[in-house]
């Protein structure tokens, strides 16, 4: 009965735990109209110096070219995957960035008719012999310097996809979440000879996530419990579609600026952080791949690293423990997949009750990175070296008949790296070694041949361009 109410409790806090999260934005009413959602790059935009004059501009459609519905795992949905409004959505961005002057292109039938109508109205009114007054013509339309076209071109589902879960005795959790890509392609073009002054492309991804927790378990006999708790969030594809577009306008204003098609008031502004933000993203973004993950030739040839960690003896004696280590490598050819790793330890191999030593090692290993020049990857390696048996005291004198054995090994790890800078990065290695003979603990026995493990946690320093 004690173990049924200590396990209960234990549930009881972790459904409480996940229950409260949905709870923090449980919708308990109806809620208010408000302002639309402003989108983080519209913000940025804010930030960009003053024209001399907005320029006009003219949108006349700027339109869903995917051809996507919205994906669906019921059956077939004919909604579509993104806004067809995307071009009121342009025009609030070009107006709100401060730069252009839109004009109504997109109804344009309907504002010529309105302009007839307003003629013809006024002209019922206006005696045959008299002559109209001036003050009572409609002005003519502004025209357009600059025409944007472009539009939705891409959206992708299940760009990136996983999730992460664990189940024990019936109760567990588990998370799920998928990305999604919309995008975006802006183009000006001069409206006095056809000419595109300059095209901006943009993408953004949308994401989705689910989250649940529950339990499924008889506590007692005929008395089943069962609960859960979830919640999930799905990224509004409208408001991606918007950070789109006002990213591509933003983008269009700086490259606008760049290539002298339009001039900020002031010229000092030309050094303005905004300008530069965009410059080193720009930069950045010409070493990311489709996926987001950055690749940049972070590591150069040559590497001095330094490493401690813990090693794990186990051979003839029961019970191994954990013993201390360190060590010093050097690697050559890091900036390839395929490198050299030359490593001198020392660490102490011990059992909890029998056996106590410590060792000298050097090895040998070639290393594996799978995504070398991305800012993290995991790695494997494979190599060999000779370990020397130093006694209890590595550095006192060694009692009379006392000789060290050197034994060969080979050994196997997989590993993680992550660059903390081009210069530097985090690792972490676990690694199998094993023993060409069965002597290291001084006892020769058994079928298999002593071995040890390693856990260790490094920094690595990369040297030269």
């Amino acid at each position: 009965m004690k173990k049924n109410l200590t396990y209960l409790l234990f549930l009881g806090v972790l459904l409480l735990q996940f229950a409260c999260a949905p709870m923090m934005k449980q919708p308990m009413k109806t809620s208010d109209a408000r302002l639309g959602a402003t989108s983080k790059a519209s913000a940025e935009t804010d930030l960009l110096p003053e024209p001399i004059e907005p320029v006009v501009v003219a949108v006349y459609k700027f339109r869903d070219q995917t051809g996507q519905y919205k994906p669906s795992e019921i059956g077939a949905n004919w909604s579509t995957a993104v806004t067809q409004g995307a071009t009121s959505i342009l025009l609030e961005s070009l107006e709100e960035s401060g730069w252009f002057m839109p004009i109504e292109r997109e109804g344009l039938s309907n504002l010529l008719n309105e302009r007839k109508i307003i003629r013809s109205s006024r002209a019922a009114y206006t005696a045959q012999d008299e002559t109209q007054d001036e003050n009572q013509l409609l002005p003519p339309l502004l025209f357009a310097g600059i025409i944007l076209e472009g539009g939705i071109i891409s959206y992708e589902s299940n760009v990136m996809t996983g999730g992460a879960g664990l189940r024990y005795f019936g109760a567990g959790a588990n998370g799920q979440y998928r990305e999604d890509r919309v995008s975006i392609y802006l183009r000006a073009i001069s409206t006095s000879n056809g000419r595109i002054l300059k095209t901006v492309h943009t993408s953004k991804t949308i994401l989705s996530q689910k989250v649940d927790a529950g339990i499924f378990r008889y506590v007692s006999l005929k008395r089943l419990l069962e609960a859960e708790v979830g919640f999930t969030f799905n990224e509004p594809a409208g408001i991606a579609v918007q950070e789109a577009i006002d990213k591509a306008v933003h983008a269009l204003i700086i490259e606008g600026i760049l290539d002298d098609l339009w001039q900020v008031k002031d010229t000092e502004d030309l050094s303005t952080r905004a300008i530069s933000n965009y410059l080193e993203e720009k930069e950045e973004n010409a070493q990311t791949d489709y996926l987001g993950f950055q690749s940049l030739p972070y590591r150069s040839g040559f590497k001095l690293g330094l490493a401690g960690g813990t090693m794990t003896y186990d051979g003839d004696y029961p019970r191994g423990a954990l013993g201390p280590m360190g060590e010093f490598s050097l690697g050559f050819f890091q900036n390839s997949s395929f490198s050299f790793d030359i490593g001198i330890g020392l660490g102490k191999l011990a059992t909890r009750d029998y056996y106590s030593t410590y060792v000298q090692y050097s090895r040998l290993n070639l290393r594996y990175r799978m995504m070398n020049d991305y800012k993290s990857t995991p790695y494997i390696e494979a190599g060999g070296g000779f370990l020397l048996n130093l006694g209890e005291n590595p550095f006192g004198e060694k009692p009379e008949g006392t000789t060290l054995s050197n034994n060969g090994f080979a050994n196997v790890a997989i590993g993680y790296e992550f660059m903390l800078s081009q210069k530097t990065g985090l690792d972490i290695n676990a690694g199998y070694y094993w023993l060409f003979n069965d002597n290291v603990d001084q006892v020769d026995q058994g079928r298999y041949n002593d071995f040890y493990w390693t856990v260790k946690l490094g920094i690595n320093f990369y040297l030269g361009k």
